[in-house]
């Protein structure tokens, strides 16, 4: 775990450098210059555009990790490997964006009578699907490579900081809302080529390849796994997308510009999971590609317990500061309303950062096909649950689906990592982390509140952190987080 701890510190530096950036924009220029309206657009392209590339992308992303082992030669340029990345997705842009074309008069009836501004911008989703698709390929390499520092820099702060001047050049009346939608997806092609030079500086990206190198049966195996992992990103995209979708073509999207503020902000608990799951993957394929069973559970076990203890870490800050934050930010009282649709998707992102890495070993392992039995089952309850609880509860019923959702899926899914792969993510100290969050959560209630938010929120939040910290420690929840805290004590006195 020593190697996963510290390269996903350098990755982490670079994620929470992109989130402060992200709280900047998020919070004090896009809810000063854009209306809900708009912000809800915004949210719907992204999301439309990351759901067809899912689809474009053909399980490439997860087939790339699972099968470079097996073309990994730096001499022989990875034995065409890069070819292939291009070449499948490449093959789903030519099947799914025509395809998305084609439907634009059905799904445009489904959105056209609460969130019209989405319809007219319907055809702008094409190529910033395109650049999602290979962006992802290409971090995706990067990963395999086990070089995420520099492709995180990109994806975290690069591109937040030119969608900052984006919103800025908007704010000002330099551009309209047609200019605000074609830049943003020409950041995000920008973005997609600059990852592609970075590739081209540290591993082979030449299309040359010799198709004897693939035989006969890895090319089966290639083909049907790629094909059942493209069958689960299409159910995956679903479960992750489909409340959005929902609550725009339902509701409008004024709420969706509700409902993306407290996504916003959920999003950064899984942010250390996002570095410490690019490192660990890798390391994952090859211990099951070996058979070493032993050794994929002590990755996951690992994985699962530093993911749940930055993220229950983060989440726990962001929620004793919950009414602070709305009282903040710019015409706040209109968002205050997603303050409950943080903690339920803060609830199941909690479960999914600490259960996730299991859908990795399922993909990784021989019974991946499996992956594709749960896809079907999870995408309709994610579409009954949304169905049946936001006409009742609006955007937070929304939230509780998802958050009804995760468990579900999560908890069938740990039932066949336990039973096939002998693997499991519990342990004592993970326990120990649930009761020390839980703890200062109930603890903050009785934290008198100041009139003040700035005020409270330093307060609050370092009446917590003096208890939280140093209980974090001396239980010994973590042997490498207290080996990093120990030597830095010792540098920091030895001055």
């Amino acid at each position: 775990m020593n190697l996963v701890v510290r390269q996903s510190i350098k990755g982490a530096v670079i994620n929470y450098l992109g989130a402060f950036i992200g709280f900047l924009s998020t919070f004090f220029i896009i809810t000063k210059f854009l209306s809900k309206e708009e912000i809800g657009l915004i949210r719907v392209m992204n999301e439309a555009a990351l759901l067809l590339a899912g689809f474009a992308q053909l399980g490439v992303t997860s087939s790339a990790l699972r099968f470079f082992p097996y073309f990994k030669n730096e001499q022989k340029k990875n034995n065409g490997f890069f070819f292939y990345l291009m070449a499948i997705p490449l093959v789903g842009c030519a099947v799914f964006l025509p395809l998305f074309a084609f439907l634009s008069e059905p799904l445009s009836a489904y959105f056209s009578k609460n969130s019209q501004l989405f319809v007219d911008y319907y055809d702008w989703v094409i190529p910033l699907a395109f650049a999602l698709v290979y962006l992802g390929v290409f971090e995706t390499y990067a990963s395999a490579q086990m070089r995420i520092a520099i492709p995180k820099f990109i994806r975290e702060v690069l591109i937040r900081v030119l969608l900052i001047g984006l919103y800025l050049l908007y704010g000002f009346d330099v551009i309209h809302v047609t200019g605000l939608i074609v830049g943003n997806t020409i950041i995000f092609l920008f973005a997609m080529l600059a990852n592609l030079y970075y590739l081209s500086r540290i591993t082979s990206v030449s299309l040359k390849h010799d198709p004897a190198f693939v035989s006969p049966s890895l090319r089966n195996d290639a083909r049907n796994y790629t094909l059942i992992l493209m069958i689960g990103a299409i159910g995956g995209s679903i479960v992750s997308k489909i409340d959005i979708f929902m609550i725009s073509s339902q509701m409008g999207l004024d709420y969706t510009a509700v409902y993306t503020i407290a996504f916003f902000m959920v999003a950064t608990i899984d942010i250390p999971a996002r570095s410490i799951t690019a490192i660990s993957a890798p390391m994952a394929a090859t211990a099951l590609k070996s058979g070493d069973f032993a050794e994929a559970n002590r990755i996951y076990r690992n994985v699962a317990l530093h993911q749940f203890i930055a993220g229950s870490f983060v989440f726990l800050f962001i929620w004793i500061n919950i009414n602070n934050i709305f009282d903040i930010i710019p015409n706040g009282d209109g968002f205050e309303q997603g303050k409950w649709v943080f903690f339920f998707l803060g609830l199941s992102k909690l479960v999914e950062v600490s259960l996730a890495f299991g859908t990795n070993l399922i993909s990784y392992s021989r019974f991946y096909h499996w992956g594709l039995y749960f896809v079907f089952f999870i995408s309709a309850v994610t579409v009954v649950s949304n169905y049946l609880l936001i006409p009742i509860y609006g955007i937070t019923g929304a939230a509780l689906a998802t958050t009804l959702t995760c468990l579900i899926s999560y908890g069938s899914q740990q039932w066949l990592v336990f039973t096939k792969l002998k693997s499991n993510p519990y342990s004592i100290p993970l326990f120990k982390q649930l009761l020390l969050v839980t703890c200062c959560v109930v603890a903050n209630i009785f934290i008198p509140s100041w009139s003040n938010p700035w005020l409270d929120g330093v307060v609050r939040t370092g009446l917590i952190a003096v208890v939280a910290l140093p209980a974090f420690y001396f239980l010994q929840i973590s042997k490498d987080a207290n080996q990093l805290i120990s030597g830095s004590l010792k540098k920091l006195f030895r001055k």
